[in-house]
């Protein structure tokens, strides 16, 4: 029974709660610039466009309620951190990197995340129109009770990753690799390139719901 436990509990995502000392708080003016940022926080930041240059850091801090048009983070890197409350159209953080990040309550229109590397994050309760995973590496990361218009995994790596009470419109998954890919707390409408599904954990009600696309594919024909 212990070795039963052990196994199933090595295939869901390993994510410690993110654990925040003191901090020291931040202006916009600051957040706006290009020193790298370890514990500070900021509450209700406003933007228009916001660039971050430079693999610029974000460390060990707290993010509430910030606003912007725009927010570039190129080969930026998020660890340790909780952002909360975020209403940003287009999030573009290509190449960047996140390890033990929480995301929460958050609105992003676009957020283009690919080529960037995940590992203990975790998003809960967000709303996000396009989210660009391709290329990415996901290790331990979990979306809990969100809303995504179309999740893009192509060519993605992604190992131990959860999707409970969330809500999928499609799902993109050409040439993704997946293992421990838990899909069974996820509604899901769509879902492209199912070959990249090998890996996946899926109930057996979704699984009667991707009977026609799997007979399609594999050229079987259901009268």
């Amino acid at each position: 029974m212990t070795e039963r436990r052990t196994k199933t509990a090595d295939r869901v995502p390993h994510l410690p709660p993110v654990r925040l000392g003191q901090l020291t708080e931040g202006t916009a003016d600051l957040f706006a610039g290009d020193e790298d940022l370890d514990g500070f926080s900021f509450a209700g930041l406003r933007f228009d466009e916001l660039v971050w240059t430079g693999r610029r850091r974000l460390g060990s801090s707290r993010v509430d309620g910030a606003t912007a048009r725009s927010w570039r983070a190129p080969e930026a890197l998020f660890s340790g951190s909780v952002l909360t409350g975020l209403d940003v159209l287009t999030l573009t953080a290509d190449g960047s990197g996140w390890r033990q990040v929480e995301l929460l309550e958050s609105r992003v229109g676009s957020l283009e995340l690919f080529g960037s590397t995940l590992r203990s994050v975790h998003f809960i309760g967000c709303r996000i129109g396009y989210a660009n995973l391709r290329d990415t590496h996901l290790t331990d990361v979990a979306f809990t009770d969100c809303v995504i218009d179309d999740l893009d995994l192509m060519r993605a790596t992604a190992t131990r990753v959860a999707l409970t009470g969330t809500r999928l419109r499609r799902l993109e998954l050409t040439g993704a690799k997946l293992a421990d890919f838990d899909l069974r707390g996820a509604q899901l409408a769509e879902v492209s390139g199912i070959e990249g599904l090998r890996g996946a954990i899926i109930s057996t009600e979704q699984l009667v719901d991707l009977a026609p696309i799997l007979a399609a594919r594999l050229g079987i024909i259901v009268p």
